[in-house]
């Protein structure tokens, strides 16, 4: 996410939290983890909007509950925590919002670098398209936790702090996470 989008999304966040920060140490812990809660929150919801969305609510819900946070323990999994509920809450029907775009532009395609032959990019394309789609395919459970290790690179206690699982059930539920992709991904080549 851009550096100014990102700082548009913080100051509507605070404006629509109805809650006046009281004291900066929100704001110095949070920011630095926004991109990394957007990248997360659009691998949840498959959505750009949606993912915006999803980052601002957990925002405005880690401001309003800051006072509950106790300094010392891990912010970073306080923060993906509250959006993953947010997230499921979203995906449970318990939350009636209608999602609206921030904005209306479109992101462009990326241009090639002169040293890529349109072979390689279609190659590059495919591969990705193909990893996307296996993702896709699998149960919430299972792409967030390769999300939050693979991606976010999270530790093992993190990822337990985050989902308030046992650090055993992270490892069990990698392993599983990662067998079910390696079989989705083995299986759609030996289609293609």
């Amino acid at each position: 996410m851009e550096k100014n989008k990102s700082s548009a999304l913080w100051f509507n966040v605070v404006g629509m939290s109805g809650v006046n920060p009281q004291s900066d140490s929100f704001a110095e812990l949070a920011l630095p983890l926004f991109d990394q809660l957007y990248n997360f929150a659009h691998w949840l919801t498959q959505n750009r909007e949606e993912a915006e969305d999803l980052v601002q609510e957990t925002y405005a819900k880690a401001l309003k509950g800051f006072s509950s946070f106790q300094l010392g323990t891990n912010f970073r999994a306080w923060m993906y925590r509250i959006l993953r509920n947010t997230f499921l809450t979203s995906r449970t029907g318990l939350r009636v919002a209608l999602t609206v775009p921030l904005d209306s532009e479109e992101d462009g395609p990326a241009l090639a670098l002169e040293s890529e032959t349109p072979e390689t990019i279609l190659l590059r394309r495919s591969n990705s398209q193909l990893l996307q789609s296996a993702l896709d395919d699998l149960p919430v459970h299972f792409r967030e936790i390769l999300l939050l290790c693979e991606v976010e690179e999270m530790s093992y206690q993190e990822i337990a702090e985050t989902l308030s699982i046992p650090i055993g059930t992270v490892m069990s539920r990698l392993s599983r996470a990662r067998k079910t992709l390696r079989d989705g991904l083995r299986l759609r080549l030996q289609k293609g």
